[in-house]
């Protein structure tokens, strides 16, 4: 599972942005859909915070890779 920093929140829109070490996709940063987000509400998430996640292909572009699995990683876990 990789690791990384949301870097923006669409809140209104339902989508946010990932970056990190771990992001993969050529350093840039990764999207992901409020439905991909488990254990943790949408609404609760914030720029800056640290979060784990898988990878798969975008259902719009399969030559692009998206966020699945976006988890919150809490104090406890990092």
């Amino acid at each position: 599972m990789a690791t990384g920093k949301i870097t923006s929140i669409r809140a209104d829109r339902g989508f946010g942005f990932i970056a990190g070490s771990d992001a993969g996709d050529s350093g840039k940063d990764i999207f992901f859909h409020c439905s991909a987000v488990i254990e943790t509400p949408f609404e609760d998430l914030r720029e800056g915070q640290q979060v784990s996640f898988e990878t798969g292909p975008d259902p719009r572009d399969p030559s692009r890779l998206r966020a699945t699995q976006v988890r919150e990683i809490s104090a406890e876990d990092a």
